[in-house]
């Protein structure tokens, strides 16, 4: 396929996109089914959860076919090599930008709306507009939550792809990072100097002095999911 139309490579971008979308929304809605006690309705969404990546891997495999691999066992070391450095290039790359451009900007539109949404509302309706900046508030919070955590992914697939050519092996600090904590479950990143004022959590509260029924404004899991935090290092041979 000629990937040098500009068209087509964004609308299988945007296809690829779409199907990934489903495949995590179907999955989503099958646990839902799941907890409401239908089991036939959950095995449904996830069947076909399944179905829309396999639709989601063609496109990928359309636009980046150097990474399509028929016959793993017949390349050569260095073949291997190349690819499994495309995909940690390709996963650097995606995380950087969502920690760097992507939630950054997300968190100060999502801090704008709640301004602007806030005050157009009040003059309507009072409640209403307060429930609109709340939602505007906590997305600004968790967008700020989750660029540490990509920032954290890429610097972990850096270090993979760095040992992965043979310049060490891929691990963590001995010595965690003073104060901060990292959820097992979704690798939200607890930074005492910021806290979490969603939660009542003002800044400066060190994670010790967090109450035990506090979770993680991120996937909700309790203050035991959390260990001290531990920068990805590349280790000598």
């Amino acid at each position: 396929m000629d990937l040098s139309k500009p068209s087509t490579h964004a609308n299988l971008e945007a296809a690829f996109g779409g199907e990934s979308m489903a495949n995590r929304k179907y999955l989503f809605f099958a646990d839902v089914a799941k907890r409401l006690g239908h089991a036939e309705l959950a095995r449904l969404f996830r069947d076909t959860a399944a179905q829309e990546t396999e639709h989601a891997f063609a496109h990928f495999r359309l636009l980046h076919p150097e990474l399509v691999v028929e016959d793993g066992a017949g390349l050569s070391e260095e073949q291997k090599q190349a690819v499994l450095s495309r995909c940690l290039e390709l996963a650097i790359e995606g995380e950087t930008y969502e920690y760097t451009t992507m939630y950054p900007e997300f968190a100060a539109t999502a801090r704008a709306d709640r301004d602007g949404g806030a005050e157009a509302e009040f003059r309507e309706q009072i409640e209403e507009s307060q429930d609109h900046a709340a939602i505007f508030r906590k997305a600004a919070s968790n967008f700020g939550f989750l660029a540490p955590i990509e920032q954290h992914h890429a610097e972990r697939y850096g270090v993979a792809l760095r040992a992965l050519q043979g310049l060490g092996q891929a691990g963590e600090a001995e010595q965690p990072v003073a104060g901060k904590w990292i959820c097992k479950v979704c690798s939200m990143i607890y930074d005492p100097v910021a806290g979490d004022p969603d939660s009542g959590i003002a800044p400066g509260t060190p994670f010790e002095a967090i109450p035990d029924d506090w979770s993680c404004p991120i996937c909700g899991a309790t203050k035991k999911s959390f260990v001290p935090y531990r920068e990805a290092e590349l280790r000598a041979a």
